[in-house]
Parts: C-alpha cells; structure tokens; sequence
C-alpha cells in the first residue's frame, strides 16, 4: 500500500469515529508554522531569486554598452577610461569601474539579448507543463533551478566569448526558469488545501514581485560601485543558496515529507479527498478545446499580461515623460508601485481565503468578483490619467491604486485553472505562458507605436484600448467562468457489459 493510500485509510478512520472536523479546524489553526506555510516560502524564495535573474540583463545592460566610443567589431571589449576624481571616493569608483568591460552592441543586438529568455520559455512551456505533471516537480525543478542560477554566473564570461553565446545561454535559461515557474504551480495541487489555496499560491508567487523590487533598487548602484558583472554573481549566487533549500526541503506530495505532522498530513490528505489530483499521461486535447471555462481563463490571461506588461515596461517612461519628473525620482516611483502591488497581492490572498473559510462566499464567487476589480478599476483609474491630467499627487495616487487593484486578479481568474483541471495543473500552467508571453510580445510593440505616432494623444490610446480589451474579455469571463472541476479532468473509470 503507498503512503498515500495509507493517509486516506487513516483519514477514512478519523472520520468514522467523528472527529473529522475537529482534526482538521485544529491542524487549519496551526497558522504559518506548519510544513505548508514553509513550502510557500521556500517557494517565494526561489521565485524571488528567478525574476531577480530575469530582470538582471536589463538593469545591467546600461552600463555594459558603449555607447560612447567608435564602433568597433562586434562585442569588442573596451575599457572605460579613467576619469579625475576630485577624491579617493571616486578615483575607487572609477578604478571599480574600468575592471568591468562594455561591448559595442547595437540596439537590435540588445533587443535580441532581452528577448532571448522568452525563446526559451516560449519553446519549453508546453512540453516542461507535461513532463513536470507527469515525473513529479521535485528534481525537476529543483535541477532547473541550479541550471538557472550557474548559467546567471556564467553571463559576464558568456558576454566576453561573444553575441552568439550569450543569446544561446539565455534562451538555455529561459527553458530551466520556465521549468519552476510552472512547478510552483503544479505542487499545490497535492499541497493546497482548498480553503487556503489562494493564499499559499500568492505567498509563492509574490516572491516574483519582490525579486525585481530588490534588483530594481540595488542592481543599478551595484553597477555604479562595483561593476554590473556583480549584478550577475549575487543573483546567481542567491539562486544556488535557494537551491541547497530546495532538495531536503521540498517534496511532491506531503505523505512523502519527513517533517512534516501526522495531524497536517491528515489533513491535507482529506481536504483533497474529493478531488482527482493524480497525473496521468493522456491530456484531453480535443475536451479541453471545447472548455469555454478553460477558455475564459486562457483570454483572462492575455489580457492581464497586456495590461501588466504595458505597465512593467512603460510606467517609468509616463512618469517621467508625462509628469516631468527626473529619472531617478521616477524609478523610485515604479519601485514604489511594485511593492504596493506585492503587499497587496499577501492580503488579497488572505481576504480570498477568509470569505471562503468563513462561507462568506463561494468559490466562484470569489473570482468572479476579483477578477472584476481587478479589472475595472484599473481600466478607469488607467482612463482618467489620460483624460484628466491631474497634477503629481493625484497622479500617484491614482497609479497606486491601480497598481494595488490589479493584484487581485491574482485571486481570480489567474488561479482559476487549479480549480477546474487540478490533475492538469502543469500542462495547463505551461499553455497559460504561451498566452501570457504572447501579450508580452504585442502590447509593447503596440505601445510604442501609439506614442511614436502621436506623444501626446498616444497614452490616451494606449490606455483606451487596454480598457477596452480588459473589460471585453471580463465579460466573457464572467459568463463562462466555472470553480468545479470539469468532466474531462476527472479520472475516467472504464465500465465493462
């Protein structure tokens, strides 16, 4: 008999003496010190550590172009020249700096160096969902992440060997970082009770925001102290630590866990005894082409990384163009909006759990109803900026709230999936990329092009047309929405004449 069937038993036990519920509202109370809450941020730290490696290249790339000197070969390696310092302060700068090389890389070639890691991800989406739900997301990931962090250290000597190189570990990495991003979603299905699902998911996943709030505020004064190649070492070096937590510390299933309780495992156990969470070779391809719930899901993600991109990409420009304020105290802004939303996305994953645990609402209800504040909000926050123009208070204030009022999306339709398909939690997630990567791709194509055109009436099109395909697919979303899960993600029980 495996160790989970031996749980159920025990659980199937509990339950017919009647102390069923007793043993689950106590093992609920155990709060965060429990072996789940610790999986959540173990979780947290590793997405921390993959989107400070994401956003590395783009905080380093700045200061490793020469944009300065007479073009010379491709990738040529060039020292900054020595500059007169007015103190010993800055002749250590200046000396700091001349040790790390710049390389004459056209704005094409940087384009292609942002844009390598979402090759990767693109390419392995699919497959890494079906090979992760199916082999498990221990070894897997946990090997995907040392891969990830190394091949961060390795950049700076990538950059020196050449162009080629560099994209070609790039793409390398984003196949492994895309391996984890998945993973931390399919090991909740065997992990998260239902009634605090949402916030171990958020705790996770919020890591994301953080990691690129750390780099945001320290990767450009690593670069000006001691040269962006440390951007890289410290990152890489953080997702190796993140590691060594990794392999003693997670596992697939919480009846294989060595620390954890009888009482939590019981639990867990039994709060997902009605639910088909067992992974399974075949996908229902066609089924799943049919799903207008699924579908819903797929659109909702589309248009919230239309929306979420556009902001991550040209929040700092509108700031600073628009209001006319000075780039560093516009970066402070955004870093500012980043952690509104981080905050936000821990409370919004509390209060979701709450008015379920509570039977305040149910659990369609409860995405219906963030993922439609977290939509219209923000579209009519978004709107007002373009057509009112208030002054820099407001401004803010404005962008704060949306920036907060967009996280509970989080809460709706962008986790709905573990609802309707938990068995294909990671063939799901990895279809979920490939829509939310190709809005990454569109919207700021289509962003720049609007403020090319017109810089004035350009963020008004932009934002009307983020509202305009926000709220439209909300709408569908709200019609074809379901919370249980669905005829073709149930085990099919053959029956015999």
């Amino acid at each position: 008999m495996s160790a989970r069937a031996e749980a159920t038993a025990t659980v199937a036990e509990i339950s017919s003496d009647g102390d069923s519920n007793t043993a689950q509202t106590q093992t609920s109370r155990k709060g965060f010190c429990s072996a789940r809450h610790g999986l959540a941020l173990i979780l947290h730290l590793c997405t921390f550590s993959i989107y400070a490696q994401q956003v590395s290249l783009s905080i380093a790339i700045p200061a490793m172009v020469n944009n300065t000197d007479v073009p010379s070969l491709p990738n040529a390696s060039t020292e900054r020249p020595p500059a007169a310092a007015s103190s010993s302060r800055n002749e250590t700068l200046t000396a700091l700096k001349a040790v790390a090389p710049t390389y004459d890389w056209s704005p094409e070639t940087q384009g292609i160096l942002l844009s390598a890691l979402n090759y990767g991800s693109f390419l392995a989406s699919v497959p890494s969902g079906y090979v992760m739900g199916v082999f498990g997301v221990k070894y897997l990931a946990g090997g995907a992440m040392i891969i990830s962090s190394v091949l961060n250290v390795c950049i700076p000597l990538a950059a020196d060997a050449g162009v080629s190189l560099l994209i070609a570990l790039r793409t390398v990495q984003g196949v492994a970082q895309v391996m984890i991003l998945i993973g931390q979603y399919s090991i909740w299905v065997k992990w998260a009770p239902p009634l605090e699902r949402n916030q171990l998911v958020t705790i996770a996943t919020s890591g994301s925001l953080l990691g690129s709030l750390v780099v945001f505020f320290g990767g450009g004064f690593l670069c000006q102290t001691i040269g962006w190649p440390y951007v890289f070492y410290i990152f890489g070096g953080v997702g190796c630590a993140c590691s060594c937590l990794w392999f003693p510390l997670v596992y697939n299933d919480p009846v294989d866990h060595p620390l954890i309780s009888t009482r939590e495992r019981d639990y867990i156990v039994s709060s997902l005894a009605q639910q088909d969470c067992i992974p399974d070779w075949s996908v229902p391809i066609k089924a799943m082409l049919k799903s207008l719930p699924l579908w819903g899901i797929f659109v909702s993600y589309f248009s919230e990384h239309w929306y979420f991109y556009i902001n991550l990409m040209y929040t700092p420009t509108f700031i600073s163009s628009v209001l006319q304020v000075s780039l560093t105290d516009s970066g402070l802004l955004s870093a500012v909006l980043i952690a509104v939303t981080f905050i936000c996305t821990i409370l919004g994953g509390l209060l979701a759990d709450f008015l379920l645990s509570r039977k305040i609402f149910r659990l369609i209800i409860i995405r219906k109803l963030f993922t439609a504040l977290g939509v219209l909000f923000p579209a009519v926050l978004s709107v007002s900026l373009s057509w009112l123009r208030p002054g820099l208070a407001t401004t803010v204030a404005l962008l704060v709230l949306c920036f907060a009022t967009t996280s509970l999306c989080q809460l709706g339709a962008l986790v709905n999936f573990l609802d309707i398909a938990p068995r294909y939690a990671g063939v799901l997630r990895g279809l979920l990329l490939v829509f939310s990567q190709t809005a990454g791709a569109i919207s700021p194509t289509v962003a720049g092009y609007f403020i090319s055109q017109d810089s004035e009436f350009g963020w008004r099109n932009i934002f009307l047309l983020s509202a305009a395909i926000n709220i439209l697919v909300l709408v569908f979303y709200l019609l074809v929405s379901q919370a249980e899960v669905q005829d073709w993600a149930k085990e099919q029980t053959p029956t015999h004449l």
